[in-house]
């Protein structure tokens, strides 16, 4: 089976990512600079579960199920750590196995995630850009120079593209202008920070392709949920990261966690802000169908990866009807929007692609709500109410 190195591999994606590979007989190497744990522990927004580090989750893994997933703490930023995963060099932090095969596929999921974050300040602003440009340029820079043929797989995200009054398309559009046509990526037009980072990534891939033949998938992603995987649900110490504050926590994730505690579903605005969303267990399950269809040497390939659209008021409806069926009492909350972003707009992305290669998308019903609530519920104790609402405003 192939070699996958997965960049961010202690992440909410990254770690159920690395699990559900090494599951399938792949051969899973993950990096990390525990970054995002160590932003929540300092700001008191800490996973809803307890999470060990890499090391001891992959000494775990290992011994539940006799397969490794070797460890390599680090920072992508600096160019010499990344030479180091393509040219033999790599210093394991963990794995009974000394020796490293260089990888057929890599997924780059080791950017700093948060819109929120990226918009507190100048310094968060500047950390946003530093560490997400400067990864993606490094992974790009080290495949060339040491001449690796390995398929990056990169997380984007659908917030490239915004809200346009247009149809969104994968990836690329079709233009004619004074009766000459050509393709081009799709325009974007992000609404944080963090969003025009995914962006610059996007344009650094479409120049190594171009210029270096690289060969790339970007997965333009919505706003991932869901609290478990199979993978998971064998041990509570391989949890992936759950948050639920306003910084880290994805809407759906955020607004189950203050369903449970009677906290009210805090909607921006009007709440008719439409994206679209995609279940973790959907998300990995795409990742492999991009590991299995590579691009060509030269192509960069742009799959819309969602599942549905949903506006926060339905999602929000979705949530409070199915707490009425189980004896809970949730309500909605609306707030003064902290965020500069169109509450009313049109939004019909195409994603048919992944779907052609076999993607059976699952949707976010009743059975999906009332199974994470019943999660979410087991580990109550833990919520830190304070952590929701941290009034974050661009």
């Amino acid at each position: 089976m192939k070699n996958i190195l997965i960049l961010g591999g202690d992440g909410y994606l990254g770690w159920p990512t690395a699990m559900y590979l090494s599951s399938k007989n792949y051969k899973v190497t993950v990096v990390d600079n525990y970054f995002r744990r160590n932003i929540c522990k300092e700001k008191n927004i800490e996973s809803l579960l307890s999470n060990p580090d890499l090391i001891q989750r992959s000494n775990l893994w290992y011994k539940l199920t006799g397969k490794e997933i070797k460890v390599s703490i680090g920072d992508l930023t600096e160019i010499s750590f990344m030479d180091s995963l393509f040219n033999g060099k790599i210093k394991l932090d963990w794995g009974n196995n000394n020796s490293f095969d260089l990888p057929d596929t890599v997924i780059h999921f080791a950017e700093q995630p948060s819109a929120p974050f990226s918009m507190i300040d100048s310094e968060k602003s500047n950390f946003t850009l530093i560490n997400n440009v400067i990864s993606t340029n490094n992974l790009i820079n080290s495949i060339k120079k040491f001449n690796i043929k390995a398929h990056i797989i990169k997380l984007g995200t659908m917030g490239e593209y915004g809200t346009p009054n247009i149809d969104i398309e994968e990836g690329w559009l079709n233009v004619e202008h004074n009766n000459r046509k050509q393709k081009f990526l799709y325009p974007r037009q992000a609404s944080s920070i963090y969003h025009t980072s995914k962006i610059m990534d996007t344009d650094l891939l479409w120049f190594a392709v171009r210029t270096w033949k690289i060969k790339v998938t970007d997965l333009m992603q919505g706003p991932v949920y869901g609290i478990f995987t199979k993978q998971t649900e064998l041990n509570e110490n391989l949890s992936t990261i759950f948050n639920y504050d306003e910084i880290f926590g994805t809407v759906i994730n955020r607004f189950l966690t203050q369903a449970v505690i009677g906290y009210p579903l805090t909607i921006y605005g009007k709440g008719n802000q439409t994206r679209g969303y995609i279940n973790i267990n959907d998300s990995i399950k795409c990742i492999e169908l991009a590991i299995q269809n590579e691009p060509k040497n030269g192509e960069l390939r742009i799959f819309n990866q969602i599942s549905e659209t949903l506006s926060v008021n339905q999602i929000a409806a979705k949530i409070v009807d199915c707490c009425k069926t189980i004896g809970i009492s949730a309500q909605t909350s609306n707030k003064i929007n902290p965020r500069v972003e169109n509450e009313d707009h049109y939004y019909n992305p195409k994603y048919q692609a992944l779907k052609d290669l076999g993607f059976k998308p699952s949707l976010f019903n009743e059975e999906i709500i009332i199974k994470m609530i019943n999660e979410i519920l087991k580990y109550k104790k833990n919520i830190n109410e304070s952590a929701i609402f941290n009034g974050v405003k661009w």
